[in-house]
């Protein structure tokens, strides 16, 4: 079974720093970004390597930052 997280990320528009492309990042992994000629572009490839960090991560037996947030939800009755 896998685990989902909920991550913040930030979408930079192209500029001349980012050799004019969408720069997508999760500010709470460190060094975790991605580039695309698209937003979505961007944002897939941000998701992917995301992904790689935290199995990476585990694989090693090192902790997540603190700030990340296992995804879930509930219902409620009402």
């Amino acid at each position: 079974m896998s685990t989902e997280y909920k991550l913040p990320y930030v979408l930079r528009e192209p500029c001349e720093d980012n050799g004019h492309m969408y720069e997508a990042e999760v500010p709470i992994l460190p060094g975790c970004r991605a580039w695309g000629e698209t937003a979505d572009e961007a944002l897939e490839s941000l998701e992917s390597v995301a992904a790689a960090f935290i199995e990476i991560y585990e694989e090693e037996g090192r902790p997540l930052p603190d700030a990340i947030v296992k995804a879930g939800e509930f219902l409620v009755a009402v």
